[in-house]
């Protein structure tokens, strides 16, 4: 196990690992990359339509105008009127009167409800006849708002399609960050801010030219909007663009002024879906940046985050505040030592939350509040003893044989880590809690681990072998053996005899030989 003072550096969990190389840092970044996908599908689209205007729709909540409604055609007819659209704003473009703007304008506004129609908008038509260039042009500056606004919004849905069409907008990034100024009108700030985040949330490639292009900043200041909607919105952007895997954004968001202040303060508003998209914000920093992490912890984020745990019944902020949760108690043994400290109300609530997400029907909370709970029982020998008094043992055992798979190996991380203190000595092995280990295997806990060393998942069956090594070397006198033997453990090591991956042989192998050899029943 490694040392509190280490907890920072190193993975919590490895307690009960005797050979670690997926370190916190590591888990989290993974973590960091993967959720963008699960996002996208499970959660919160990673990219979206605009099919509300702006002006209208902020958090009180307002449709499309009248006249507006998103209507399904054939492919072919979209297809066609998309690009005769895209026609009329090239001709109303190159006019020279006196209404040509107008005129500009009211092209612009067909192309953009003709963008807003369908799950499948047509973004390919529109490009292949050659609308990314004429938007380009009334970005420009000097345009009426209303032309920005238009157009920002007809970039914003063709961003959202795929891969190639968002990369057609390469010519456009410039001109939407700098329309995020402070020069630029609410209204067209934001739709420009919603147009980089889908951008931002294509790839890292697309990211890393935002950053250079300097998109942080201006989307930082308008994360300090009082506007609602628009601290909503360039807090989702934010989150796209600092998600990583390059950790350089989220370093340098973290150093803005203000920036912990503002966070803290959006996080306590009552308006929801801000608190959703910042929450999200609290995950990618915690992720990648360890700056990050040793401000957020040391502020009042962790308090208003486990406040958050206790009060919500949202899977969609509850998931993001549990992440960002587990990630700062993985990295940061501040946490364990100065705030969740054993007796205090913050750590009786945290535990209480994630007692509540554990009872849930839903597999993603269960499996993040045990990403939490499972670092926190390699805390503090007050932390393991807390958690085995509490009402959550017993819940933990029930999904150690009941959960799917995956979250099956979260649990097994908690159980064993609630039973070992400091590894010490030249075998790096762990103490064992003989108080704790005792508990859990009269419990139920062992035909669990026995079937995970069973598991194909080479992952699942070390934690599995983990833990049958602490029962047979540290139950009381020596019944450990004898208890694994009474759940087929013995076969569930043998079938490691002749395992292609050295590792895991040499653990199986020497189990058994040396608590099942020559001498083994002998008195």
């Amino acid at each position: 196990m490694a040392s509190e003072e280490t907890a920072s550096q190193s993975h919590r969990r490895d307690s009960i690992k005797s050979s670690v190389t997926n370190t916190a840092a590591n888990r989290r970044r993974q973590q960091a990359i993967s959720i963008g996908k699960e996002r996208r599908e499970a959660l919160i689209r990673a990219k979206r339509l605009c099919r509300d205007s702006l002006i209208e729709n902020d958090e009180n909540g307002k449709g499309l105008d009248e006249g507006e409604m998103v209507i399904d055609e054939e492919k072919s007819v979209l297809n066609a009127r998309t690009a005769q659209t895209v026609q009329e704003l090239k001709s109303f473009l190159s006019y020279q009167g006196k209404d040509a703007t107008q005129k500009a304008i009211e092209a612009l506004r067909a192309l953009r409800r003709l963008l807003s129609k369908s799950e499948v908008p047509p973004t390919e038509a529109a490009i292949q006849e050659g609308a990314v260039p004429l938007l380009v042009q009334c970005l420009s500056f000097g345009s009426a708002d209303e032309q920005l606004l238009e157009a920002a919004w007809c970039v914003t849905n063709i961003a959202a399609g795929g891969p190639e069409e968002t990369k057609s907008l390469l010519p456009a990034l410039p001109l939407l960050v700098a329309h995020l100024g402070e020069k630029s009108s609410a209204h067209v700030a934001e739709q420009c801010a919603w147009a980089l985040g889908n951008v931002a949330g294509e790839d890292m490639e697309l990211r890393s030219i935002l950053f250079a292009q300097g998109a942080l900043l201006p989307l930082t200041r308008l994360m300090l909007s009082n506007k609602g909607s628009t601290a909503r919105t360039a807090a989702w952007a934010l989150s796209n663009l600092i998600k990583g895997p390059d950790p350089k954004a989220a370093n340098e968001l973290i150093r803005i002024e203000a920036i912990i202040d503002t966070i803290i303060k959006h996080l306590k508003t009552a308006y929801e879906e801000l608190v959703i998209e910042v929450a999200w914000v609290v995950v990618y920093l915690s992720a990648l940046s360890d700056k990050a992490i040793s401000l957020l912890v040391r502020s009042d984020v962790v308090p208003v985050l486990v406040n958050l745990l206790v009060r919500s019944e949202s899977l969609q902020l509850l998931i993001p505040v549990l992440r960002s949760l587990g990630n700062l108690v993985a990295a940061d043994g501040y946490i364990t030592h100065s705030v969740l400290i054993v007796g205090n109300d913050i750590t009786d609530q945290l535990l209480s939350g994630l007692i509540k997400c554990l009872k849930s029907e839903h597999r993603v909370l269960k499996k993040e509040a045990l990403w939490v709970l499972s670092n926190i029982a390699a805390g503090t020998l007050e932390h393991k003893t807390l958690i085995l008094s509490s009402e959550v043992v017993p819940l933990l055992i029930g999904l150690l044989s009941t959960a799917p798979f995956e979250t099956k190996k979260e649990v097994a991380y908690t159980l064993g880590n609630i039973c070992v203190g400091h590894t010490k000595g030249s075998d790096n092995r762990c103490d064992i809690i003989v108080g704790h280990l005792v508990p859990l295997v009269k419990g139920g806990c062992l035909p669990g681990f026995v079937n995970l060393v069973r598991s194909a998942d080479l992952e699942a069956a070390r934690v599995g072998l983990q833990f049958l090594e602490l029962v047979m070397r540290g139950y009381p006198n020596g019944e450990g053996p004898k208890l694994v033997e009474r759940e087929d453990g013995i076969d569930a090591m043998e079938r490691f005899q002749f395992h292609e991956n050295q590792e895991m042989r040499n653990m199986a192998n020497t189990l058994v030989d040396k608590y099942f050899g020559a001498d083994y029943g002998l008195e």
